[in-house]
């Protein structure tokens, strides 16, 4: 049984973990990258689709992205599409294809991007700490249901407690590298 909660508290570490990373993703440096138009959703026949599942995106050079619709009449609404989410871009389309160029990053809006991400981490260190609690709350269960001893308990807390501190040694390690990332100019 302990050892049932203490995977399950890792998976849903290991799942904060991941989160964390698609959140710094959504986070623009000064490079051009695929990952940034994840968001962008267009109304596709009645539906709002993600617009990775109507075109091809690719990186034409380090501040250019090139967005290639499969169908061409959907070129008007993945460029309103993109001018409509919250990333600050202004593509261009020639009939065929988007070019969303990526404007250089000011110094201001390098550090908003850092306290933004500042933010993202914390949420993550949050989230797996409140896994520690639940784990911990499970355990605490089972020493009242008399199922595991008081030495049970405290080796399972242990073993709880090394793998949230794994996991936000983690979270510190992405946010230290994104952090590098994006201050550089």
């Amino acid at each position: 049984m302990i050892e049932e909660i203490i995977k399950d508290a890792d998976q849903r570490m290991e799942k904060s973990i991941s989160s964390l990373e698609i959140a710094f993703n959504k986070i623009r440096t000064g490079r051009a990258h695929p990952s940034l138009l994840d968001t962008v959703l267009v109304p596709y026949y009645g539906a709002d689709t993600a617009l990775n599942q109507l075109a091809n995106i690719t990186v034409e050079d380090g501040r250019c992205l090139v967005v290639v619709p499969w169908e061409r009449p959907l070129i008007g609404d993945i460029e309103k599409a993109i001018m409509k989410s919250d990333l600050g871009l202004n593509p261009s389309n020639n009939g065929e294809s988007i070019r969303v160029p990526m404007p250089a990053l000011t110094e201001e809006t390098r550090r908003d991007y850092t306290k933004q991400a500042k933010a993202e981490a914390e949420n993550a260190r949050v989230a797996i700490r409140n896994i520690r609690r639940d784990a911990n709350g499970s355990i605490k269960d089972l020493v009242k249901d008399k199922t595991i001893s008081e030495d049970d308990q405290h080796r399972a807390e242990e073993r709880i407690q090394k793998l949230t501190d794994k996991y936000i040694a983690s979270v510190d390690s992405h946010y230290a590298a994104k952090e590098t990332d994006l201050l550089s100019i």
